[in-house]
């Protein structure tokens, strides 16, 4: 064989059936010149707290130096999980030692490694419907396959949930965003949550519990979380929506039995997180700076969801929906007979980007909704990109 021809590689059955991210796919367009991207749940760089992050740097390099720049424990940084115990004691009423958090790259991972170690290939996990499109991805991306139950206002609806267990009677896990949803901002009422746990404690099955946008509520009363009143449930954070994405730092909460074999799956992955992140991290929340930067980015965020739905109330067509959101970082529109699917290569040549609803559906079969970030955009972009689908909306209704 000449050494010039290329090999013809045999993939594996999983790698072939693997998709890329609708997302991270939109996101090389968003880069093109004069695009309004509503696409990516990118936060608003303003949001940053740099000079934060510079003092602390500075101090961590001056007093850690050696040791944030080595290999950490698998776990994590230990003064970092005892700030991450105390916090959320305070602010979401988990009680938690510091030895029942893990560390992860991004909460990616972690999503990425609970699909690893509950479930194997062919197995079936129930998410809302629609759900998270990075959940959908690790998932898969795993050969396991997801029932979606749909949701309503005040979050998944338990009748259909209780519904699908009669036809998927042994989930492996149950995986749920209860607060400002990702991509609908539905916050899940409290008789929701107390129901879920009910079903949950019934029948045996693990929740889990991703709350990124938890600390980022503009109005309405905190409605407790899932592992607060129920310590089986797993729950995930993240620093990438209160400090910086580019952090690529999460956490998990997870009873002894998940938290011992996300460590050896861990281990697996990528042996440790960013040591330098997690002194940052820890800096940030024991220092205090977290607390101050928090309000300013709910400001921010207030502001703009705002401006979008006043938008939305003034250039869109009166029969197309959206939602409320009391938090977070995404609006979900919805125009009965519409398909967003083939709407979107016009809205492209229009110059606004948004995610299609169907990718937030493990079957992708809703083509009538979409998701909008409002995070991101300046404000003149965010009237401007609303008046671009308003006009497309018009456009295909014709």
């Amino acid at each position: 064989m000449s050494v010039n021809t290329p090999i013809r590689r045999q993939f594996s059955t999983l790698a072939n059936s693997m998709k890329p991210s609708a997302i991270r796919l939109l996101l090389k367009v968003a880069n093109q010149p004069d695009i309004i991207s509503f696409g990516g749940g990118l936060p608003n760089p303003e949001s940053f707290p740099i000079e934060d992050i510079r003092k602390i740097f500075d101090e961590q390099l001056s007093k850690n130096g050696k040791k944030m720049l080595q290999y950490g424990a698998t776990e994590g940084l230990d003064s970092l999980n005892v700030a991450l115990s105390k916090m959320l004691l305070e602010k979401e009423g988990i009680k938690s030692e510091p030895t029942d958090i893990i560390q992860t790259t991004g909460s990616q991972e972690a999503l990425y490694m609970l699909g690893k170690i509950f479930a194997n290939p062919g197995e079936y996990v129930i998410t809302e419907a629609p759900t998270y499109v990075g959940t959908i991805s690790a998932l898969h991306g795993s050969g396991i396959k997801i029932v979606g139950v749909e949701m309503d206002h005040y979050g998944m609806r338990m009748d259909l949930l209780r519904e699908t267990l009669k036809k998927y009677p042994n989930p492996k896990f149950i995986y749920v965003i209860p607060n400002f949803q990702n991509p609908t901002g539905i916050t899940m009422s409290l008789e929701r949550r107390k129901e879920l746990l009910e079903i949950a404690s019934e029948r045996g099955i693990t929740i889990i519990e991703d709350n990124p946008y938890g600390s980022l509520r503009f109005a309405g009363a905190h409605v407790p979380t899932l592992r607060s009143m129920d310590r089986d449930v797993v729950y995930l954070g993240t620093f990438s929506k209160v400090l910086s994405p580019g952090m690529r730092l999460g956490y998990v909460v997870a009873p002894s039995d998940v938290k011992e074999k996300l460590n050896i799956a861990k281990q697996a992955l990528d042996l440790a997180s960013s040591t330098l992140s997690e002194y940052i991290a820890e800096a940030y929340v024991s220092g205090g700076y977290m607390d101050k930067q928090v309000p300013k980015i709910i400001e921010l965020y207030k502001q703009k969801r705002d401006l979008m739905i006043e938008s939305f109330e003034n250039y869109f067509p009166k029969d197309v929906e959206f939602t409320r959101p009391n938090g977070g970082m995404f609006l979900w529109v919805t125009r009965k007979g519409a398909n967003t699917d083939k709407m979107f290569d016009e809205a492209v040549r229009q110059k606004v980007l948004y995610v299609v609803g169907s990718a937030f559906y493990p079957d992708e079969d809703n083509h009538e909704s979409m998701r909008l970030n409002f995070t991101y955009s300046t404000n003149e972009n965010i009237v401007e990109g609303v008046k671009r689908l308003g006009k497309l909306f018009e456009l295909t209704s014709k």
